[in-house]
């Protein structure tokens, strides 16, 4: 600690370690950028930079097919072409322009050891991966708050027209302007993190201008949506659970199995539907709050962070981008049907149809016909 005291006060422009510094291959103009914190720790091994890079590169591959893949199924198939699934293909596009942009970009940076992008390319890469992943997140919530409008409040909820639900997409990528551009108009900044091959927002710095910025983003990137989200499942898994328990006391009293009608097995469906989503969130919260923690870290106590746990921290949060196409493609009744038809190598077991039980339609659904 004395040591990494004695380079902090002599700024960025310090000697390295005896066995070489992380920040030893960092370019002369991406230097003022760099936070001495990092100095303090030698080069990681070549082969981390290997793992990592091959990591990055299947994730990539895995969301570039994934996605693409979900955006043509939902963009070509009539049934599924409804309003509320515009949000799902908001929320592939996402994912697949966050690996389209950051993948490249960092790879090469892994072979070089270090961002030799510049600083203006630092600027990009972060503020896409900022946009993007708000995009998701915000999206993720629009997608929540359709199920609870569809479940809990069934008829008396609006229904989702076209024009909601494209108000709502451009609501999300309002919301993720705003965070994307405030670090590049001063408020807070952009830097290389961890081992130096990426850029994120600057959670180091102990000045009051970065760390308020990282607090309200933290609160609007990630609490708030949470809390939507958290909000909008409890209710409609109370919903229906007391739904299901009504129909099984109902069965018993007539001594039937069943009382289920098209309207219940709607009903049904839509918790089906809403399983699907509930798994997509659980799974992108489960990748990004790893790097969540690392910010709050920085933000109070770093000590404990290192390049190697930072930057595993940030890829690790892209592989978000891969568990939305999967969860569709095993769970969603529509698109596993549309998925069978355009790619049968891609679908395995029997295929719901949707006609008993599936997903039938929805107000979502129907609400198509009055946009």
């Amino acid at each position: 600690m004395e040591r990494f005291i004695e380079r902090s006060l002599i700024g960025p422009h310090f000697a390295p370690l005896s066995n070489g510094s992380v920040t030893d291959k960092v370019t002369p103009d991406m230097a003022h950028l760099i936070h001495p914190y990092w100095n303090q720790f030698p080069a990681m091994e070549p082969i981390w930079n290997k793992i990592l890079a091959a990591y990055l590169l299947t994730i990539g591959i895995l969301a570039w097919i994934g996605n693409g893949t979900v955006i043509y199924i939902f963009g070509t198939t009539k049934s599924l072409r409804t309003p509320a699934n515009l949000l799902v293909i908001n929320l592939a596009l996402s994912d697949f322009g966050m690996m389209l942009m950051n993948t490249p970009m960092m790879g090469i940076n892994l072979y070089f050891e270090t961002w030799i992008w510049g600083p203006l390319m630092c600027d990009v890469y972060a503020g896409l991966g900022s946009a993007f992943g708000c995009s998701s997140i915000w999206s993720m919530s629009m997608v929540a708050l359709d199920r609870y409008n569809v479940i809990v409040k069934g008829m008396s909820g609006q229904p989702m027209t076209v024009k909601l639900a494209i108000f709502k997409i451009i609501f999300v990528w309002a919301m993720s302007s705003i965070w994307t551009f405030a670090p590049v108009m001063g408020w807070s900044r952009y830097v290389p993190e961890g081992n130096l091959t990426s850029c994120g927002i600057d959670y180091l710095d102990r000045d009051w201008n970065p760390r308020t910025y990282l607090i309200f983003y933290t609160i609007f990137v990630y609490y708030i949506p949470l809390f939507l989200i958290c909000y909008s499942y409890w209710f409609i898994i109370a919903a229906v659970s007391a739904h299901e328990k009504a129909m099984r006391e109902q069965a018993k009293k007539m001594n039937v199995k069943s009382l289920r009608s098209s309207d219940d097995a709607d009903k049904s469906a839509e918790g089906k539907l809403a399983k699907v989503a509930l798994i997509t969130i659980s799974l992108w919260f489960m990748a990004w709050t790893p790097y969540q923690v690392i910010n709050a870290m920085g933000l109070f106590e770093y000590d404990g962070l290192t390049p190697l746990n930072t930057i595993w921290g940030a890829c690790f949060a892209k592989s978000a981008t891969v568990y939305n196409p999967i969860v569709y493609a095993t769970s969603h009744p529509k698109y596993r049907v549309a998925l069978k038809e355009k790619c049968p190598c891609c679908v395995f077991g029997n295929v719901d149809d949707g006609k008993s039980g599936g997903e039938s339609t929805s107000q979502a659904t129907d609400s198509e016909t009055k946009a």
